[in-house]
């Protein structure tokens, strides 16, 4: 096995539980209300430092679609699933699509605060 390289993403972005690589972009988020087996789900528009799996016949609620599972490239857990192909003529926006389980990833806190930021009125102490 070689050196795996991951790709950096600038901006808000979600990683995998599990390692902390990054895998999308909150801006590539196309749906949030996706469901898989454990809960909800996002349809991403765009998805890094994953590796695909074979492609297989699936029966979701909406219908028969081809997809491949997605997984880490770095820690090799299952992220959720690309809609490689869509059987029903409209679902086809699925296709090319990626989508991650909501409870395998989490969000990028860091860019949501800054720390070097004086303190507001209700952050300091009283004497």
């Amino acid at each position: 096995m070689g050196r795996i390289f991951l790709v950096e993403l600038d901006g808000r972005a979600y990683r995998c539980r599990f390692c902390d690589s990054p895998l999308a972009l909150a801006d590539d988020i196309i749906s949030r209300s996706f469901s898989c087996r454990r809960g909800g789900a996002y349809l991403f528009s765009t998805v890094v430092n994953i590796t695909l799996g074979p492609e297989e016949e699936r029966l979701m609620l909406s219908g028969l679609h081809t997809v491949e599972d997605i997984f880490c490239c770095c820690c090799g857990q299952i992220l959720g699933w690309k809609y490689v192909i869509a059987h029903d003529r409209n679902q086809i926006y699925k296709e090319g699509k990626f989508v991650l389980e909501r409870w395998r990833i989490e969000v990028d806190v860091a860019e949501e605060f800054n720390l070097d930021a004086p303190p507001g009125s209700s952050d300091t102490e009283i004497p």
